[in-house]
């Protein structure tokens, strides 16, 4: 500003010097019209740059400074120096905005953002995939018009947002989401929405898991209660025999609690701890040797058990967890394959390095469309042949739980009436040959 007034007052002094030096040699009328020259020569140069100023305004940002002289360049050069601060404060405010999109993006849960009558302004790639909206055709529609689903639209008018709503997906089986409304700004709203499906599978497996355990135990404690108040009741109105076999009914439903109550505890200690607490060296033919006469006192002659042992081989885990394991799918083939069956026991040394126990016979068989949920807690196929046969419930689930603690896994195939093969896969760094 100091400049440009030293500027306009030297200019001022410059005319005046030639306006009086004019009229003391040429007089009044010539001295003016000189000064008026002088003036249209002045506007002339200011009209000329101001056009500069415009044609390089209308030009890209980044275009060279026209040059000019005087008080002409320094404007210029104030022009230039604002005009690229504002391009740098526009830059910063584009990157801040494309690194909050990514963020946006990449977050798990889905994102919208709303502008008045609920019209969709912008939304990331998981809120396109869990309310089937798209951010590319959908911008400026109304998302009530998208998701038509009546609880989604009523949550959005009625306006109370203190509590996220529960919302079923229509486009996608299966899917459960918690939607939650956070007004902000001048009338505008984000939407989160979060997958809870696999939370609430949980909840529900959790809520059948106390009920099954509930069941479990109240039906053998019905029985036994049952027969001791009839033994209490009758007195000596039964003959001997008769209450050694309800005292046999009452000891076999007793052992059912206890093997219930012992796989119980069994599965929540493989459940508390994720790392394996006693790690040894595991000679497989001898865990084995041990399952397979297990097997045939289970078995007590009825079905023909063969087992290979297969090259001697060193497994890194913990003993009694891998029994329990082996031992499970051993037992289970026992229980649901017919007298007279055939039950392979089997260890193998497959060639990426692997360890793989199977136990294969030509039993009942099971339907493929309860292969996937058989390791859940006391899923069963058939109640009934299950609590003939002694079984928990909790085997597989035991089974599937050691297996993940040693990163091995379980693999099933079973046809109904031809049988079925249940196969322990641990890793090759778990799997050695003895030295």
């Amino acid at each position: 500003m100091r400049y440009i007034q030293l500027a306009v007052a030297l200019l001022l002094a410059g005319l005046l010097t030639v306006a009086g030096l004019a009229w003391f040699f040429f007089g009044a009328m010539p001295a003016a019209l000189i000064v008026i020259g002088l003036l249209l020569l002045l506007f002339a140069h200011h009209l000329r740059n101001v056009g500069k100023m415009l044609a390089w305004a209308a030009e890209p940002i980044g275009t060279p400074v026209p040059r000019a002289i005087g008080i002409w360049d320094y404007i210029f050069a104030a022009t230039s120096r604002r005009a690229r601060i504002a391009y740098d404060q526009r830059e910063r405010l584009a990157q801040a905005l494309s690194r909050f999109r990514e963020a946006s993006q990449a977050m798990p849960d889905g994102v919208v953002y709303l502008s008045d009558h609920f019209t969709i302004e912008w939304c990331n790639r998981t809120a396109e995939r869990f309310l089937g909206i798209s951010a590319e055709h959908d911008t400026g529609h109304a998302i009530t018009n998208l998701v038509r689903q009546p609880a989604f639209v009523s949550y959005l008018r009625q306006g109370d947002f203190r509590e996220p709503l529960l919302l079923r997906s229509s486009r996608q089986e299966g899917l459960i989401l918690t939607v939650q409304v956070i007004p902000f700004g001048a009338e505008q709203q984000m939407i989160l929405a979060r997958d809870i499906t696999q939370l609430e599978r949980l909840e529900t497996m959790r809520r059948d898991f106390v009920a099954n355990v509930s069941h479990e135990l109240k039906t053998p404690l019905t029985v036994v209660s049952g027969f001791v108040e009839t033994l209490i009741d009758g007195g000596d109105e039964y003959s001997l025999d008769q209450r050694e076999h309800f005292l046999n009914l009452v000891l076999q439903q007793s052992v059912r609690m206890q093997h219930l109550i012992d796989d119980l505890l069994t599965l929540s200690s493989l459940q508390a701890a994720s790392v394996i607490a006693e790690i040894e060296q595991v000679d497989v033919s001898a865990l084995i040797t041990g399952i397979a006469r297990e097997a045939e006192a289970l078995s007590a002659g009825r079905h023909q058990i063969a087992f290979d042992c297969g090259p001697r081989s060193i497994v890194l885990g913990n003993p009694k967890e891998l029994h329990s394991a082996f031992a499970n799918l051993v037992s289970n083939a026992v229980r649901y394959t017919p007298e007279g069956g055939q039950i392979r026991i089997k260890w193998t040394l497959e060639t990426d390095g692997r360890g793989a126990f199977s136990v294969d016979d030509n039993g009942i068989g099971i339907d493929a469309e309860h292969l996937p949920r058989l390791t859940e807690r006391f899923y069963r196929v058939d109640r009934g042949r299950s609590r003939e046969t002694g079984g928990t419930g909790l085997g597989l689930a035991i089974v599937k739980h050691v297996l993940t603690r040693h990163q091995g896994a379980l693999e099933i195939s079973s046809q109904p009436g031809k049988g079925s093969c249940f196969t322990a896969r641990l890793p090759a760094h778990r799997v050695s040959l003895p030295e």
